[in-house]
């Protein structure tokens, strides 16, 4: 796999499912968060970077698309990277999958800005932050 797309597993669990047996359409964004957890976790030096300098990537919008169900023992393959870097807000894909078939579950745009946590403001993503991320850009992951 691309080193610029991080990819982690969950198996669903009873306590995501609605009560129409599947998983329910807001713990999708729960999964997706911890994919953009995973990220980070992979790209220490970009989180050290972000810590360093009081600073924050900020959802700002979630276009977020839901394309099968999954249920109960399913095992998902969360996969995010950096799809469009801006100089005021960037952009992270994300996908599930099913493990096994390879079902498309749901997929995701998320718009990011920069926060000066102290000044609780956006800022320009520039500089080390941004040379950092440059290399991260990925249009898409499936022509990788």
């Amino acid at each position: 796999m691309d080193s610029r797309i991080s990819s982690t597993s969950l198996r669903v669990r009873g306590y995501h499912l609605d009560g129409y047996g599947h998983v329910n359409n807001a713990r999708y964004l729960e999964f997706m968060e911890e994919g953009r957890w995973a990220y980070f976790d992979e790209r220490p030096d970009l989180f050290r970077r972000l810590q360093r300098g009081g600073l924050a990537f900020v959802a700002v919008n979630v276009n977020i698309d839901y394309c099968a169900a999954a249920v109960a023992g399913d095992d998902l393959e969360l996969t995010c990277w950096v799809s469009e870097l801006g100089t005021r807000s960037a952009r992270m894909a994300q996908e599930i999958r099913r493990q096994g078939d390879d079902a498309l579950v749901s997929r995701a745009t998320i718009t990011f800005v920069l926060l000066d946590v102290a000044a609780n403001r956006a800022i320009p993503i520039e500089g080390e932050l941004r040379d950092l991320l440059a290399p991260l850009v990925l249009v898409s992951h499936r022509e990788a």
